[in-house]
């Protein structure tokens, strides 16, 4: 029961999260509060709308649970009224977006495992809940999405589901292995963030004849 409650609690931080990162963003190409409002959402829910599809896990969260979408809104624009701090909460938000990212990971990896996947799909799934939702705020504001960078994100993804499956499978203390699943996926993104750390790049700039 503490498990669930906690992977509830992480997951809805996480959505507030997101659709706070994803409200920046809309702010930056100059959208009206609905698009805020609406790329909060997709932000937020998309990942999971995804894995869930994709699945076959119905109903999806935010049909099931309608007041998701607005937390998910809610969270977007009131975003909008600190947006002028926001120079001064550069590191909070990138706190932020490193817990919706670590959250969502965890929780599309228990989604995964709740229907009896194997361990490959149970990973996919996590990085799918983790990512998705950020590629398609990237895409929509006509950015090259963060997944597709140098910078370490989805790899944080695949260690974090790893590390929170792996563990279990041990069968160690599920309240424990959260904590320390949550806590081993924030120090390798922060450590990423702070030290630059990147996956090797590829550039061919041959021209084809």
């Amino acid at each position: 029961m503490q498990s669930a409650l906690m992977l509830q609690g992480m997951f809805l931080l996480a959505l507030a999260a997101e659709a706070m990162t994803a409200a920046l963003a809309a702010g930056r190409r100059r959208m009206d509060w609905v698009g805020v409002a609406l790329l909060g959402c997709v932000t937020a829910l998309g990942g999971g709308s995804l894995r869930d599809v994709l699945l076959g896990h119905h109903p999806l969260s935010w049909v099931e649970q309608p007041w998701y979408l607005g937390l998910a809104g809610g969270a977007a624009l009131a975003t909008i009224a600190i947006a002028r701090f926001v120079h001064h909460l550069r590191l909070v938000f990138l706190f932020l977006d490193a817990v919706g990212l670590v959250a969502f990971t965890i929780a599309g990896c228990n989604v995964a495992m709740e229907m009896n996947q194997s361990f490959a799909i149970i990973i996919v799934a996590g990085m799918i809940t983790g990512c998705a939702g950020g590629v398609m705020r990237d895409v929509l504001c006509n950015d090259v999405p963060l997944l597709f960078r140098s910078e370490l994100y989805a790899s944080v993804s695949v260690v974090t589901g790893c590390i929170y499956v792996l563990a279990l499978g041990q069968g160690l203390n599920h309240d424990l292995v959260i904590l320390a699943t949550f806590a081993a996926g924030m120090t390798l993104r922060l450590l990423a963030i702070r030290n630059n750390w990147e996956m090797p790049k590829f550039i061919y700039t041959k021209k084809l004849h």
